[in-house]
């Protein structure tokens, strides 16, 4: 099956888009742009707005104020049925008394499409998901990544233009949804469309977006790619939901162009990007490391050139396979988490055990100080 031609796949806009329950707004004037053949994924806690957001573009929810665009036309109020978008839920919601094909052929029957056509295209769309062979079985006889792709193959025989994916994977076991973020991500490279997937799991939306919005509190913290959500968040929030973060409050004392200079709380001057200064104002800032960019220096073992190095204290460890975890508390104890790559270089370090850390400044990013 070839990629869709970019003007069947969906751009979508939202513009100040606000949700209200009563007194409770479940999303606060968000503004969103999603460029055709994406796989976009909206990322958040629970209650954050993402599922919110996912049902008014499908028209299952209206928008209290704003408005939601398609392919340029204003569908804020436009009916689910009339939109060119296919939605996947949790439930999948198969037919228990209908065979695979037939549920895969329901939509396309509704339709009044002819007996040779429905053939082809359920054919076609169930070779794509890998389930050629399984037309004949009922969904009580598939396993939970076997329904979930005959839902996904239910949706997809439409040909939309958008497709709502609304936490798909949150019913499977680890093993099987690594193995469908995969899947997913094969299937949507292949027939090109528009992917809107909403998650609360920071790994699969890393794993599998092409960019993502992080939410909290009904409202867009950040948007980006993966690498520039996770290497350079905006808030603490961000910096905190994706992935593990050490923040350290420090205090401006350079910034130019080129570099900048913060002095940690423990007293110690460090180098940072100046660029990541760039959206914060004042001069109290807290400094963010992601354990994995750590290194564990040997007694007496020099730092590269040019980076910054901080003490600490070792404390308990846990094993990782690739990486051992340590918590490790700052001169100022602070608690800080740096993972230690499993190479063979070096034995475990003992609880007690002071080390320098070192770091390249680039790998530095900064949210402001006063945030919670």
């Amino acid at each position: 099956m070839n990629a869709a031609n970019p003007s069947n796949r969906h751009d979508v806009r939202l513009e100040q888009v606000t949700k209200q329950f009563g007194s409770w707004t479940a999303v606060d004037n968000i503004s969103l742009s999603i460029k055709g053949g994406e796989f976009f994924s909206l990322l958040g806690p629970s209650g954050c707005g993402k599922s919110t957001t996912l049902s008014m573009i499908g028209g299952f929810e209206s928008p209290t104020a704003g408005a939601i665009y398609l392919d340029g036309d204003d569908v804020s109020r436009q009916q689910p049925y009339k939109r060119d978008v296919n939605t996947v839920f949790q439930s999948y919601a198969l037919f228990p008394h209908l065979d695979i094909f037939e549920n895969v052929a329901f939509g396309l029957r509704r339709k009044g499409l002819g007996k040779a056509e429905i053939d082809v295209r359920v054919k076609e769309m169930l070779e794509l998901v890998d389930l050629t062979g399984f037309a004949k079985r009922k969904p009580g006889q598939l396993s939970g990544g076997q329904a979930q792709r005959v839902a996904l193959a239910r949706a997809l025989v439409n040909k939309p233009k958008l497709l709502l994916l609304d936490e798909p994977l949150g019913a499977l076991d680890l093993k099987l949804r690594k193995q469908m973020q995969i899947e997913l991500k094969r299937i949507q490279n292949e027939i090109g469309i528009t992917f809107l997937f909403v998650t609360h799991d920071q790994e699969e939306a890393m794993a599998m977006s092409d960019r993502l919005a992080v939410m909290s509190k009904g409202k867009i913290e950040q948007v980006g790619t993966p690498a520039e959500v996770y290497d350079h968040p905006a808030t603490e929030f961000v910096a905190s939901f994706l992935g593990a973060s050490n923040l350290i409050p420090g205090t401006v004392t350079e910034c130019s162009a080129e570099a900048a200079m913060v002095r940690l709380e423990d007293g110690v001057a460090v180098r940072v990007p100046a660029q990541a200064l760039r959206n914060i104002s004042g001069s109290e800032v807290k400094l963010g490391v992601r354990p994995e960019k750590f290194l564990v220096l040997a007694p007496g073992e020099a730092e590269e050139p040019g980076w910054n190095t901080i003490e600490a204290v070792a404390g308990v460890s846990v094993y990782l396979g690739v990486s051992r975890q340590y918590i490790m508390e700052s001169k100022t104890g602070r608690e800080l988490s740096v993972y230690a790559q499993n190479s063979g270089r070096a034995g475990e370090l003992a609880p007690g055990e002071t080390v320098r850390l070192a770091w390249n400044p680039d790998h530095t990013f900064a949210v402001a100080a006063n945030q919670s």
